[in-house]
């Protein structure tokens, strides 16, 4: 369970990181304890699962990234945990999820794709579906982004 002072680390944690040469001195200077605290906390809850990274957020669009496609696959049940293993850890997807498929959607397995261009994009896709042998499924470029943040936790 997180008492207070984990979701005020949890809140500070998702600003903006200080560019300073110690930032997590300031960081612990901010909610008024030591730095070796904040860090045995951090530490704490990636040991327990409750975080798994800290890391930089790329404006994907500014950097040259401008195409991305949410991929829905088909998956025969018995190979979604196979193949959420394999793709998670695939360095061109940068989310995988599963979820049940719909009446009129088969779909049930969805990977997010970014690259230069749209044919970038079918390129990473085709070479998924060979490695893997799916063979169903149906890109969905981004056509506008209308709003990307990440997840505010703890926040009033």
């Amino acid at each position: 369970m997180l008492d207070e002072l984990d979701k005020k680390i949890i809140v500070i944690m998702q600003e903006d990181f200080p560019l300073v040469a110690k930032p997590y001195l300031e960081i612990a200077e901010r909610l008024g304890i030591d730095e070796d605290e904040l860090l045995e906390r951090l530490k704490g809850y990636r040991q327990s699962g409750k975080i798994r990274k800290m890391g930089a957020v790329l404006r994907h669009r500014e950097v040259g990234y401008a195409a991305n496609a949410l991929c829905a696959w088909i998956v025969p049940e018995e190979r979604i945990d196979e193949i959420g293993k394999l793709l998670a850890k695939d360095a061109v997807v940068s989310h995988c999820y599963s979820r049940i498929s719909q009446p009129g959607w088969p779909y049930n397995f969805y990977t997010m794709l970014h690259a230069h261009t749209r044919k970038d994009c079918k390129v990473l896709a085709e070479d998924i579906a060979k490695r893997t042998g799916l063979q169903e499924y149906v890109m969905l470029f981004s056509t506008k982004e209308w709003k990307k943040i990440s997840m505010q936790y703890f926040k009033d």
